[in-house]
């Protein structure tokens, strides 16, 4: 039951406890660079949980033939495998998301939350941990950048999903779709989600 327990704390902890955007502030620059709109924000979500999942878990079962010599670098070759993976997939069959996410896409290889997941916990864990591990911290990813993305494209363009709901005649905040409205609504969500935490803590 114990086990239990800790296996569902270790799921939850990156979508509340330690989110990644949120609360531990990783991976900012996909986190500001790409959430213009709800789908941008997915998009990118997706794919680092795609990268996040599949380099915990490779590292996860070789970490004890890496010499410790060679072991982030050979954690940076894991993860650019799957980040290749992950560019070929998005070119060839969603090529407006590809361009849309430009050259963040292979910076995911150096995006501070998938290594320091691979180095503090996948290395050093089971499989199953590293696992849900993985797809929580992924999904509290996937959750920040959606939400902030969304944000974003509601007071900025009208538009949720690329959906228009606000007639063409009406101004919106066109700031926050512009970079410095990223930091504002990154600003805010961050009071507002820790605020919420904490009366749920």
């Amino acid at each position: 039951m114990a086990t239990t327990i800790n296996q569902k704390q270790n799921f939850l902890k990156g979508i509340i406890k330690e989110n990644p955007v949120f609360v531990m502030l990783l991976g900012m620059c996909p986190t500001l660079g790409v959430t213009s709109s709800a789908f941008n924000g997915l998009g990118m979500g997706i794919a680092t949980l795609f990268v996040l999942l599949m380099s915990n878990i490779v590292v996860s079962l070789v970490k004890s033939q890496i010499p410790a010599k060679v072991r982030i670098p050979a954690f940076i070759i894991i993860i650019a495998s799957f980040v290749t993976v992950v560019e070929m997939v998005l070119e060839a069959f969603i090529p407006f998301l590809y361009e849309q996410l430009g050259i963040f896409i292979p910076l995911i290889v150096v995006n501070c939350l998938i290594l320091g997941r691979a180095e503090a916990f996948a290395s050093k864990n089971t499989l199953l941990s590293s696992i849900l591990d993985a797809l929580g911290m992924g999904l509290g990813f996937v959750i920040a950048l959606t939400v902030l993305g969304a944000v974003r494209e509601i007071l900025g363009n009208g538009s949720f999903f690329d959906m228009k709901f606000i007639p063409e005649n009406y101004n919106t905040f066109i700031l926050f779709i512009l970079p410095p409205g990223a930091f504002i609504a990154l600003a805010y969500l961050t009071v507002i989600f820790n605020k919420i935490t904490m009366k749920i803590n």
